[in-house]
């Protein structure tokens, strides 16, 4: 069935489909009420004057049934670009077929021929599945590394000077 499998960048096309993956990981991850975008918000980061972020789709038979959405960073010891992996998703109907190894396969590709430093994403803890699927693909699972975030009101103190 993968022979008809194609990884491909996303096009202004994909959106619906893209925000509907992106509803369906959520869903996944138990987290739909975090939620609180738009199809015509992740329109605009895509495709818009200024993208923030690019996606990979995974296609099967003329239906999108994965995705991958990532967008550059940088490695100040390395002093070259990367990529950070925001979300690597493939329909549960359609696991073990190889989607998701493909589709990491292709990021990495785009890796390599950007001259990237490395590829990273986060993956939940409690996701052992998808942590022992990323040791098997060479990930590395770093334990000493945690991720800090500053969102909503939080974000608007601290760039406003006010601690929490």
């Amino acid at each position: 069935m993968t022979s008809e499998l194609i990884v491909r960048l996303a096009t202004p096309a994909d959106v619906l489909n893209l925000f509907d993956l992106i509803k369906a990981l959520a869903e996944y991850e138990k987290l739909s009420h975090a939620v609180t975008g738009d199809v015509a918000s992740l329109e605009s980061h895509l495709f818009g004057s200024h993208p923030y972020a690019e996606a990979i789709v995974a296609e099967l038979a003329g239906e999108i049934v994965g995705f991958a959405l990532f967008f550059p960073n940088y490695s100040t010891f390395l002093t070259k670009p990367g990529i950070y992996l925001e979300d690597l998703f493939v329909l549960p109907e359609y696991r073990g077929k190889s989607i998701g190894q493909a589709l990491l396969t292709h990021l990495a590709k785009l890796a390599v021929d950007r001259d990237c430093g490395r590829l990273e994403w986060s993956v939940l803890d409690w996701n052992e599945t998808a942590i022992a699927f990323y040791r098997r693909m060479g990930a590395t699972v770093l334990p000493d590394w945690r991720i800090c975030r500053v969102t909503g009101e939080q974000l608007t103190n601290l760039a406003s000077g006010v601690k929490s």
